[in-house]
Order: structure tokens, then sequence, then C-alpha cells
């Protein structure tokens, strides 16, 4: 089992990724939302300039915000910086779309999206939305294709599994038996390990998992409306403090701080049980049973995202409770 790690870019997350290799993680994911975050491949640019040997992905790579081409020439540049370290995650961007008030792509879409980026990176001449594309690079300027890089697909449901089929290297997913038929099967989880005699609901925990606690329900309206959220506890105040805000303007307020910061309206209104309940918050025991649990149904690679302000603290923990897992 791969032990990676994940950031929303930051300007400290090129020495987290320093860290995390100094740590022994096998990769480090990169989010793609530039509503909230830095550029992704930039920082994995930075990233590739401090490591030697931890894989680098962006992950999840939203298409509707990158040409082909231009993601082509992004993984090209990564590639040529960090030789066959270099991985990307593909998906509807859902969370990232949800920021510009839009919604996530068609499967259809991400699947033309993937064809066309894969024959790019094999050299070829191909197709997308009517134009003829091709990386035109002469010598020199480009690593030769094709390049091998592989390619997870972010994929829950029966539509997006057969995009990762036909496409993808792999699959990243949320559901916890795992599709047994990829080889390359990853899980993001969030949590954090409890020092001997902590509250779980302390303010340490609260900054490291809080932000995950929100996602619940910035889904939950974004995907189903307002009657999802009044199934959730404290639904009801979170939906008046969300409606308060000009309809126009409502998203900036229900995603800020996505999956990073605790923002003004989750603060005021998410039980903090909400996020203790729906992440690994534990002793080192407990979060190792729940890594077994996934190795047992397939899961290749887990990948940890760390919160809260002293990530170090977190990646530390991680990493020194999950490395037997690294040999299995």
């Amino acid at each position: 089992m791969k032990i990676s790690c994940a950031f929303g870019p930051s300007p400290t997350t090129p020495a987290d990724v320093k860290l995390a290799e100094d740590l022994g993680y096998d990769g480090a994911w990169i989010y793609d939302s530039p509503a909230v975050y830095l550029d992704p491949w930039m920082t994995l640019a930075l990233a590739a300039s401090l490591t030697e040997r931890i894989d680098l992905g962006v992950g999840m790579l939203t298409p509707a915000l990158r040409h082909p081409l231009v993601t082509a020439s992004a993984m090209a540049t990564a590639y040529d910086l960090a030789p066959g370290r270099i991985v990307v995650g593909v998906g509807a961007g859902a969370s990232s779309r949800w920021l510009l008030d839009e919604k996530p792509m068609r499967w259809s879409e991400i699947g033309d999206y993937l064809a066309a980026l894969k024959a790019l990176l094999r050299g070829e001449v191909t197709e997308w939305n009517g134009h003829v594309l091709q990386m035109a690079h002469p010598t020199g300027w480009a690593p030769q294709r094709p390049l091998d890089i592989p390619i997870l697909v972010g994929a829950e449901g029966p539509r997006g599994l057969a995009v990762a089929r036909r496409y993808g290297d792999g699959v990243s997913t949320f559901v916890q038996t795992a599709p047994q038929e990829f080889d390359w099967i990853m899980r993001l989880v969030f949590g954090t390990q409890l020092d001997a005699g902590e509250d779980p609901h302390s303010d340490r925990v609260h900054a490291a998992v809080g932000p995950i606690a929100g996602l619940g329900y910035h889904a939950a309206y974004a995907w189903s409306g307002r009657d999802a959220v009044l199934g959730l506890p404290n639904g009801e105040s979170w939906l008046a403090a969300v409606e308060a805000v000009p309809e126009r303007q409502r998203h900036l307020a229900v995603h800020a701080g996505h999956g990073v910061v605790v923002n003004d309206i989750d603060e005021a209104t998410v039980p903090r049980e909400v996020a203790v309940a729906g992440t690994w918050v534990g002793s080192a025991d407990e979060i190792r049973a729940h890594i077994s649990e996934l190795a047992d149904v397939g899961v290749t690679e887990v990948t940890y995202q760390p919160g809260g302000p002293d990530l170090a603290r977190e990646l530390e923990t991680f990493a020194a409770l999950s490395r037997e897992f690294q040999s299995m």
C-alpha cells in the first residue's frame, strides 16, 4: 500500500511536500481549485525542485478550467522536472466548480477530454471541440512523446467508473467497497491522532478536522438543495445563516475556506461532533484499524490530508502510525 498526503496549495506547500518526502510518504497530491488555493502546477514545480523521490500529482484536476493542450503542456513541464514521479488525477470538478457558481462537468465531457489528453501525450494529432490539436513542441522544447504519466480518475457512480475503465490507470473513490477491477485505488482520508488524554472536541482537533465537517453541508446544499441540509445536525441554523447572504453571492459564503479552514457560517452552526464522527479522530491504534479496513477492501493508496495550523505535527503523526502498511 502507498501512503500519500494531499494539500490545498498555499505558500507553504512546497516545503510541506519536502517534509512529507523526508517522513517517508510515497506521494503528494496538490488540489486544483483556483478560487481558494494557489496554482497547483506552479506549486508542483516548486515542490519538484525541493524533492528527489516522492511522487507528485495534481488532483483532482478540473478539466473545465483547463484546455487539454494546456494540461498536456503542464504535464510535460512537470515530467521534465521530475521524470517518473508525476501523476495526475482528473474529476468532474464538483467543489472547484461550485466555488465558481457552476455545476460539475458531465462524464461524457470528461471522457472526451481524457481521450484528447491521452492522445496528445502520445504525440498524436487529435480533435477536441471540433478543433485539430497536437503537441507540436520542436525537439528540445519538451520531453519526447509519448509521455507515460499515469492518470487517476475520481469517480463514484457507474458513468464515472466507465470513464475510469476506458481512460484511467486507476480510480479515486470515497465508496468503502472499492471496485476490485482496478489495480490502483486511492482513498482520500481526514483525521488527527489524539494526544494522550486529549478531548476529541478540543480546539486543536477542531482546527485539524473542523473544515471537513463543513464539506458535508456544502455538498448537500450544492447537490440537493436546502431540504438535504435540513436533515443534517443543526441544519436549520446553517441554512438560516446561508440564506441571509444575497443569492447572487451565496456560493462564496457557502464554500469559503473549502476543506482547509472553518468558515464563519460553519463555525457558528456546525456542531463539532460532526467532524469527529466523520473523520479519523482517535489513537494511533484506532487510525491503524481504519487503514487496515481500507486495505481489506482493496485500496492500494491511502492519501491523508493534514489539517489545522500545525501541518508538520499532522504529517509526522500519520507517517509514524501508517508506516507498517507501506510494505503490504
